[in-house]
């Protein structure tokens, strides 16, 4: 609400200064209470919650020469003529509003309008009709964020004191040409930021009136779509350049620094663009200034030149995604103490990065992706939020000492370390990631586990750990990720795993999805206004998202995952192990989970019809086990499901042929003999469903129980035989003990026979008489 009353607005006629920026006022603009303030010269009511439109009251603030009304909540349009005839105006914001339509030419009215922000709203329509061109004495004009689809620098022919221009687009269709215009302009820039911009679109070429442009301290022009070789000349022309941002266009060649010139920059983003060569050898003494460096996603090659540990103030290092080769120059990592963002991933340097030299204390190391050797320090590490070491050729045992304490994501993935996970580890509580698979790591869980009471991802795949799962696995109740495949665990699945959330808390504890960790946007410079000693520029800024990326198994498939589908997928992998026993029915309770996969064990029993409440499952893999039983027809209930495998085990009776069941081929079941029904060829009676056991006929029945194939059983009976006489042959011959016996054997028979034979004959005359 207003705070002042009628009353008390009667004793501030005279006031010239108001400003009430951030005070949680609300209601309607107080335009009308007033209306007696008509010596008022400045006017902020930004960062509070008004609602409706600009009143024609405004029009009684008529010694007005600054307003904000930035972030307020305001809508309609800006066609208030009481607005326009405020003539003394030079300052107006009116950022980040709902205001809407088309600039009002009423406009050409505030011809002493030097500072001019509407960023942030939905105005529309075509710049190059707009009243902008009759304001010859703006200084500062920020257009960005608003749904202009045409914009031309004729706009500003006339213009003799503009200093600032920002136009940065999120809509894709903001189209600036310019090549049709060559003129000298009459202003010389401080700041240019154009970002997203469609700039030159038909021939992708750079502005030709920044040719004629020397005092320019910032420069953005990324996301445009330009081409060409690297501007060599802007920096030339510019020796007061400090921020240069090019990112994300066509550029190509090699990137050269002038030789001639003492370079005041510090901040250069070249990334994502088509840049190949070497960097030239003393670019650190020619930069010596710069705080951030990003040359990411290009195809530089080559050697990193020592002369970078010349960059005493360097702060920001990313050579990310290139082909640079060679080991680190020691000079980076001894010299550069103020770094704290280091990113040499996906390139293909060698050599032991963590030697003596390394005195970087980071907030993130990414060396993932290279072929770096060595050992982890024993000295502790001075990191914070990532350690990535992923894919490279490191070796020898973590240190038992090692802290990270404050580390967020650990990932050690594909390397070649062994040994037992050290407690130190484990002390952890800000620890989110755990990703060690596909190491050597021996031994087993250690209980001291549930100290991470973040982790939300757990990989300890393709290692050699044993023993049971430990069961303070289900004090971690975070985990969306737990993947424990391809080990030996052995012993039962822990009951307690009902614990874990597994996905539940999704919603309201995202950490990987699109907030960047790190990240340097807006700036200041020197810029003296009614509301300003310092000019905030925007800029499309640095952003450094957390690279974590996980791999796990989801629908048969292994993949890369990172970005929103680690916070939203929850994936329980506990395949290729040891693991016995029957599946606890408690695993029915995870309703949020997406995957699971628990094949490639000794698993026995029923499969839990508990798993019909796994609404949100997409992929179940039990097979390769020794299951029993029927497959449960309540899991036709699971209207995701799309991915169902039980190959290999016992099970028994009807398959499943409805719903989601009926798209799946009879490669999920394959390996059970004792199943029928489509989609197998094996049909199912209406009688006997389950598997045939043999019962006695009953004597009433003229029919058989079995039926003999009597070509098969000969051939079987006489192959068998063979093979026995043989192997009996065999054996006497082998052993001359047992033959000497076997002959005594076949002698005291023979003569057994022969005297029974003569004894009987020698009865038979007698009792024939008889």
């Amino acid at each position: 609400m207003w705070p002042l009353s009628s009353k008390e607005l009667v004793y501030l006629s005279n006031l010239e200064v108001l400003i009430l920026a951030g005070c949680g006022l609300n209601g309607s603009l107080p335009f009308k209470d007033m209306a007696n303030f008509s010596s008022l010269e400045i006017l902020d009511l930004s960062d509070n919650a008004f609602t409706g439109s600009i009143t024609p009251y405004i029009g009684a603030l008529s010694s007005l020469k600054a307003i904000s009304l930035s972030v307020i909540g305001l809508n309609g349009t800006l066609n208030t003529p009481e607005f326009c005839a405020l003539k003394k105006l030079e300052h107006i914001e009116l950022v980040d509003n709902d205001f809407e339509g088309m600039l009002p030419s009423c406009l050409n009215n505030l011809t002493s309008l030097s500072y001019l922000d509407i960023s942030g709203n939905r105005f529309n329509g075509n710049l190059s009709s707009s009243p902008i061109a009759s304001l010859t004495s703006l200084e500062y004009i920020d257009l960005s964020y608003n749904l202009f689809e045409v914009f031309s620098f004729s706009l500003f022919a006339n213009h003799s004191k503009l200093k600032v221009i920002q136009f940065l687009s999120d809509n894709n269709k903001l189209v600036i040409e310019n090549e049709n215009h060559s003129w000298d302009p009459l202003f010389q820039l401080k700041v240019l930021v154009l970002s997203n911009c469609n700039l030159n679109k038909l021939s992708g070429n750079f502005l030709r009136f920044l040719l004629n442009q020397h005092e320019l301290e910032v420069v953005d022009i990324s996301h445009s779509k330009l081409n060409g070789s690297f501007p060599i000349w802007l920096l030339e022309n510019n020796t007061r350049l400090q921020r240069l941002n090019l990112r994300s266009n066509s550029f190509t060649g090699e990137f050269h620094l002038p030789s001639d010139h003492y370079m005041n920059l510090r901040w250069l983003d070249l990334s994502d663009n088509h840049f190949d060569g070497k960097l030239q050898e003393n670019i650190g003494k020619r930069i010596p200034k710069l705080e951030t460096l990003n040359l990411s996603q290009n195809y530089f090659e080559g050697n990193l030149p020592s002369s970078i540990g010349d960059m005493s103030n360097l702060e920001i290092l990313d050579l990310s995604f290139n082909n640079f080769s060679g080991e680190v120059p020691m000079e980076l990592v001894a010299n550069c103490t103020s770094c704290y963002i280091l990113r040499l991933s996906n390139n293909n340097f060698h050599g032991d990065i963590f030697s003596k030299h390394f005195k970087l204390s980071l907030t993130s190391l990414e060396l993932q992706n290279n072929n770096f050797i060595g050992t982890l320090p024993v000295v502790p590490l001075k990191i914070q939020v990532v350690l990535n070491i992923s894919n490279n050729h490191m070796t020898g045992l973590l240190p038992s000492c090692l802290n990270l304490q404050y580390v967020e994501h650990l990932l050690l993935q594909g390397n070649k370390l062994t040994g037992s996970l050290p407690k130190a580890i484990l002390n952890s509580s800000s620890l989110v990631t755990l990703d060690i698979r596909d190491n050597s790591f021996i031994g087993s869980i250690p209980d001291e586990i549930d100290g991470l009471s973040n982790l939300k991802v757990l990989s300890l795949s393709g290692n050699h750990f044993s023993g049971v799962i430990s069961k303070q696995l289900c004090q971690l109740k975070r985990i969306g990720i737990m993947d424990l495949s391809n080990n030996s665990f052995s012993g039962t699945i822990p009951y307690c795993f009902h614990n874990i959330t597994f996905g539940k808390l999704a919603r309201s504890y995202f950490v990987y999805t699109g907030v960047s960790a790190f990240g340097i946007g807006s700036f200041l410079l020197p810029y003296k206004s009614f509301l300003y000693t310092t000019l905030r520029i925007q800029g499309s800024g640095f952003l450094f998202p957390e690279q974590v990326e996980i791999v796990f198994v989801m629908k048969y498939r292994s993949d890369l995952y990172k970005g929103l589908i680690l916070d939203m997928v929850s994936v329980l992998d506990l395949s290729f192990n040891k693991l016995t026993g029957e599946i606890p029915r408690t695993l029915g309770q995870l309703s949020s989970i997406h995957a699971m996969n628990l094949s490639y064990n000794q698993l026995t029993g029923p499969i839990p019809k508990s798993f019909s409440n796994l609404t949100q499952l997409e992929s179940l893999d039990l097979s390769h086990n020794n299951l029993n039983g029927e497959i449960p027809s309540v899991l036709t209930n699971l209207t995701f499901l799309a991915a169902f495998n039980v190959n290999h085990n016992n099970l028994s009776g009807k398959v499943p042929n409805i719903k989601q069941f009926s798209t799946f081929e009879k490669s999920s079941y394959e390996g059970n003999p004792f199943l029928c029904g489509p989609p197998l060829e094996k049909s199912c009676t209406d009688i006997d469903e389950s598997p045939p056991s043999p019962q006695i006929p009953s004597q009433a029945n003229d029919g058989k129980w079995y039926e003999v194939n009597l070509p098969v059983f000969s051939t079987i009976f006489s192959v068998s035989y063979v093979i026995f006489f043989l192997g009996v042959v065999s054996i006497l011959y082998i052993n001359p003990h047992w033959r000497q016996r076997c002959f005594n054997l076949v002698e005291d028979r023979m003569y057994w026979c022969y005297f029974f034979a003569l004894n009987t004959l020698k009865g038979l005359p007698g009792r024939m008489c008889h």
